[in-house]
């Protein structure tokens, strides 16, 4: 599997989805002019994910839990459709094991941030932890 970098811009957020050092990142802003070409290669790229973990366990060899990162300085409503089918991609993943932990940060004072991470999270039914950025 290839590892997914994308460098972020002013519209588009920072992603990594790297499997080889379990470090899923989303970060900064995500306001694309077309949200769906950002968003479905790394929605693709995370069903490949799920199979490769699947054939992992067939193999009997066990996988370690992964911190996945939100960290998003805002987000526009397109890609808050798109951030919540990855939230209910990552909770299906954890079916059967809670592979995935999402972390949502956000800064003190951005209550508006840390209210849409909740809002999120009633949504897919899957636990968040929130972290303050520092």
């Amino acid at each position: 599997m290839e590892v997914i970098n994308i460098k972020g811009t002013e519209h588009t957020p920072r992603v990594v989805f790297d499997h080889n050092s379990n470090k899923f990142e989303i970060r900064g802003d995500s306001r694309p002019e077309n949200a769906r070409q950002f968003y479905e290669p790394l929605i693709k790229w995370l069903d490949d994910y799920n199979k490769y973990i699947y054939w992992i366990k067939e193999q009997g060899h066990a996988v370690n839990s992964i911190d996945f990162i939100f960290n998003l300085e805002y987000f526009n409503s397109t890609s808050a459709k798109f951030l919540l089918d990855i939230f209910l991609q990552l909770k299906e993943f954890n079916k059967e094991s809670d592979l995935f932990k999402v972390k949502w940060h956000y800064d003190e004072m951005d209550t508006d941030m840390k209210e849409s991470g909740e809002e999120f999270e009633l949504m897919v039914e899957m636990k968040f932890e929130y972290i303050i950025n520092s």
